[in-house]
C-alpha cells in the first residue's frame, strides 16, 4: 500500500495533522492492511468491522487505542479514500470513566527531592509548575522564556494551539541552575540526541518513572501525573476553572471540570446532611448505640 500510504500522509500532512497522530494514524492503517494482506482500497466495512473485533477481542487492545484506530480507519475512507459509507456507522468505543493519579504537594516536594539532574528536574518543575504536557516542555525553546512577564509561550501545543502559562519564581531559579551546568546546543531548551532535535518524550517517562520509585512513592504517577496534579491543586487553592481551563489549553471546559471530582481538600469540605441534623435542637438518638 505504498501509493495509498504516501496519499495519505499527504492529506494528514495538508490537515496540518501533529507529527505524533500523522506517525500513529499510518500505522493503523498499515495494521489493518497487513491483517487482511490486501490494500484497504479493496476492503469494505465488512473487513473493518471485522478487524476492529479481531483488535478487542483477541489482541484486547485498549480503549483508548482502540479509538485511535477507529479515527485512522475513518480519515482513511472519508478524506483518503473518499467512500465515508464505509465507516459512516463505525461507532468509537466506550471509554471507562477513571480518575487520574494526583500527587499531593508533599508528595511533589519528595518526587523532586529524589531527581538530582538538573537537567530533568528543570523539565519536571515545568510539568508541574506551569501545568505542562511533556511534548510541550520537550519542544520548547529559550526565546519561549519570557523572564520579564514571568510567562513561558507554548507554541507547540496539543491541535498546534498557541498559549501562554506561568513561569513561577521557583521554576526560573530550576532553568537558571540547568543553564549554568548544561552544555546546551542547538535550537532547544531541551536539546535530545541530535542537537537539532528536542528531547525524546520517552526519556523523561524514564526518569519520572525512576524518580517515583527511589522517592518510595506508592501512586502509580507518571510524568504526566504532574500535569494533573497542577490542575487540582490549583483549583483546591480556589481559583477559576476558567483560568484553569486557559493554562491547561483545553478547548473545552468539561475536560478540566473532571478535576472537580477528585480535589480530596474540597470534599473534606462538605458536612455530611446527617451531621448537621444531630446539631440541631432536638438531634437524632445515637444511631451506634442499637
Amino acid at each position: 500500500m505504498g501509493r495509498l500510504q504516501d496519499q495519505m500522509k499527504t492529506d494528514l500532512l495538508l490537515k496540518r495533522y501533529s507529527p505524533h497522530t500523522t506517525k500513529a494514524y499510518l500505522r493503523c492503517i498499515r495494521d489493518f492492511a497487513k491483517y487482511f494482506m490486501r490494500s484497504p482500497a479493496e476492503m469494505g466495512e465488512a473487513e473493518v468491522r471485522q478487524f476492529l473485533l479481531h483488535l478487542t477481542q483477541e489482541r484486547k487492545i485498549s480503549p483508548c487505542l482502540q479509538t485511535t484506530y477507529v479515527s485512522a480507519l475513518k480519515f482513511l475512507y472519508r478524506i483518503t479514500l473518499r467512500r465515508p459509507e464505509v465507516v459512516e456507522h463505525l461507532p468509537y468505543p466506550k471509554r471507562p470513566k477513571t480518575f487520574p493519579v494526583v500527587l499531593t504537594m508533599q508528595e511533589v516536594l519528595t518526587l523532586f527531592e529524589a531527581i538530582r539532574s538538573p537537567k530533568y528536574k528543570a523539565i519536571l518543575a515545568i510539568a508541574y509548575g506551569a501545568g505542562l504536557r511533556v511534548s510541550e516542555v520537550c519542544a520548547l525553546k529559550p526565546m519561549d522564556i519570557d523572564s520579564q512577564r514571568m510567562l513561558i509561550h507554548v507554541r507547540l501545543g496539543k491541535g498546534n494551539k498557541e498559549r501562554y502559562v506561568l513561569l513561577g519564581e521557583t521554576v526560573l531559579a530550576l532553568l537558571r541552575d540547568y543553564y549554568k551546568t548544561a552544555r546546551r546546543k542547538g535550537v532547544y531548551l531541551f536539546p535530545g540526541y541530535k542537537p537539532q532535535s528536542p528531547l525524546c518524550t520517552a526519556s523523561v517517562w524514564r526518569v519520572m518513572k525512576k524518580a517515583v520509585r527511589k522517592a518510595g512513592l506508592s501512586k502509580k504517577a507518571t510524568a504526566h501525573s504532574l500535569r494533573h496534579s497542577f490542575a487540582t491543586h490549583l483549583l483546591e487553592s480556589g481559583y477559576d476553572i476558567r483560568v484553569i481551563q486557559a493554562l491547561l489549553g483545553h478547548a473545552s471546559i468539561q475536560t478540566t471540570q473532571r478535576y472537580t471530582h477528585i480535589t480530596d481538600r474540597l470534599l473534606s469540605l462538605v458536612r455530611s446532611p446527617l451531621d448537621l441534623i444531630q446539631k440541631q435542637q432536638n438531634p437524632l438518638p445515637d444511631l451506634q448505640s442499637k
